[in-house]
C-alpha cells in the first residue's frame, strides 16, 4: 500500500477584519474583550471609498465590497507573498450572496416593471461574486472558489484552502467569509432578517447570550474576514509574520434536519474527533475550544455535549464570542478563525459575553472574563443550516 502523501504545514500570516465590534485587528480585538456593541450589529469603520471608487461601489453588493476590503486588508498585513499567480488562490464563502441586491432588484421589477431591473443583477447576487472579486483585484489566477453552505461556509472555506496548501497545489491562498444580509432596501426591511425573525430563530431580546439559560435565539449580524495562508517555509523564507499555524480541518454532515442540529451531536462529534485527528492530537492536547455558540436553545445544548463527548469532564475552556458579534452567517467561521489567530497571537482568551446565568445542563469551563491563555492548540466550531459542520484547529507554530 501506498505511503499517505506528505502533508505540507500552512501558515497563517496576515489578518483582515471588518465587524460590529471593530475593523481592523486591534478595534476587533478590543471589541472583543468588552461589552456587546448597542444596535444593529452591522460592520462599523467601513468606508468604501477606500477601496472602490463610485462606479465600482454601484456595481458590487455589498457582501462582495466586504469581501474585497477584508482580503485587502488581510494581504497589507501579510506583506509581499510573493508566490506565482498561478498557484496563489482563492477560496470564500458565504451565506446568502448578494441578498441586498437580490431584494433592491426585486422590489424594482414589483413597483417600475421589468426594464427597470438592473443588467447588474446576476454578477451582483450570485454568490462567488466576492471571491471572483477578490482574485481580480488582487491577480491570483490558481483555483477560484466559493463555498455556500450557511453557518459553516467560512470554516470550510479555510479548511478547503488549508488542504490546498497542504496538498501541494497552492502555495498561498486567501481565504474567509463574507455577509451583508440585514441592510434595509428602500424603507422595506431587510428580508433575510425578517426571514429569521418569522422562523423564530432570532432573539426577542435583542441580546446574544451563548449558553446561558435565558438565552432566546441569535442576533443576526454581518461582516467580513480574511486570513491569508502560506506553506511555511515560504512564509518563513521571506520573513513574514505568522500569527498561528494551521493544523488540521475536518468536514461532516449530521444528516439530520434542515435547520435544527442532531440531538445527540453525532455529526458534530465526528468533526471535531476528524479535525484533532488530521491535526495529529489527541483530546488531551487541546488548550482551548472556540465554539460555534449561537446563543439559541437547540444549538448551544447540542453543541455542549458534543464538547463533554469529545473531551470528557476535563474539556479545555471554552468561549463563544457571538456574544460580542452576533451571527454572520457565512462569514461567522472566519471572523471566528481570525479571533482564533488573535488568541494564540496575544496570549488572551476572550470571554462569551452576555453569558450570566450558566444553563445547569452545559457542563462546560465557560470563559466569562477575558482570560490569560498560554498559547496551545485550538479547536474551532462553525455548524450551519443543513446540517454541516466545519472544524478548524489551528496551534502556535512549533519548530
Amino acid at each position: 500500500m501506498a505511503e499517505p502523501f506528505p502533508k505540507r504545514r500552512v501558515a497563517v500570516t496576515g489578518l483582515g477584519i471588518l465587524s460590529c465590534c471593530g475593523s481592523g485587528l486591534d478595534a476587533f480585538f478590543g471589541g472583543l474583550c468588552g461589552p456587546a456593541p448597542a444596535g444593529p450589529h452591522t460592520v462599523v469603520g467601513y468606508d468604501p471609498t477606500a477601496y472602490f471608487d463610485a462606479k465600482e461601489a454601484r456595481q458590487t453588493d455589498r457582501f462582495a465590497q466586504l469581501s474585497i476590503a477584508s482580503a485587502a486588508m488581510a494581504l497589507d498585513d501579510a506583506g509581499e507573498v510573493g508566490t506565482d499567480p498561478l498557484r496563489s488562490g482563492v477560496v470564500y464563502g458565504t451565506g446568502v450572496g448578494g441578498l441586498e441586491t437580490l431584494q433592491e432588484q426585486i422590489g424594482a421589477l414589483i413597483e417600475k416593471g421589468p426594464r427597470r431591473v438592473s443588467p447588474r443583477l446576476v454578477p451582483m447576487m450570485m454568490a462567488n461574486a466576492g471571491a471572483a472579486g477578490i482574485s481580480m483585484r488582487f491577480g491570483w489566477t490558481g483555483p477560484c472558489e466559493t463555498v455556500v453552505t450557511a453557518c459553516a461556509a467560512g470554516a470550510h472555506s479555510i479548511g478547503n484552502a488549508y488542504r490546498l496548501i497542504a496538498y501541494g497545489r497552492c502555495d498561498a491562498v486567501i481565504a474567509g467569509g463574507a455577509e451583508a444580509a440585514m441592510t434595509p432596501v428602500g424603507g422595506r426591511p431587510a428580508v433575510g432578517e425578517v426571514a429569521f425573525a418569522n422562523m423564530t430563530a432570532l432573539s426577542t431580546s435583542g441580546v446574544s447570550r451563548p449558553f446561558d439559560r435565558r438565552r432566546d435565539g441569535f442576533v443576526l449580524a454581518e461582516g467580513a474576514a480574511t486570513l491569508v495562508l502560506e506553506e511555511l517555509e515560504h512564509a518563513r523564507a521571506r520573513g513574514a509574520r505568522i500569527y498561528a499555524e494551521l493544523l488540521g480541518a475536518a468536514s461532516t454532515a449530521d444528516a439530520h434536519h434542515i435547520t435544527a442540529p442532531s440531538p445527540d451531536g453525532t455529526g458534530a462529534v465526528a468533526c471535531m474527533e476528524l479535525a484533532l485527528a488530521d491535526a495529529g492530537l489527541s483530546p488531551g492536547e487541546v488548550a482551548h475550544v472556540n465554539a460555534h455558540g449561537t446563543s439559541t436553545p437547540l444549538n448551544d445544548l447540542a453543541e455542549a455535549q458534543a464538547i463533554r463527548k469529545v473531551f470528557g469532564a476535563s474539556a479545555p475552556p471554552v468561549t463563544s464570542i457571538k456574544g460580542v458579534t452576533g451571527h454572520a452567517l457565512g462569514a461567522a467561521g472566519a471572523i471566528e478563525a481570525v479571533a482564533v489567530a488573535l488568541t494564540i497571537d496575544r496570549r488572551l482568551i476572550p470571554p462569551t459575553a452576555g453569558l450570566e446565568e450558566v444553563d445547569p445542563e452545559i457542563e462546560l469551563d465557560l470563559v466569562r472574563q477575558p482570560r490569560p491563555f498560554q498559547p496551545g492548540p485550538v479547536l474551532s466550531n462553525n455548524f450551519g443550516f443543513g446540517g454541516h459542520n466545519g472544524c478548524l484547529v489551528l496551534g502556535p507554530v512549533a519548530p
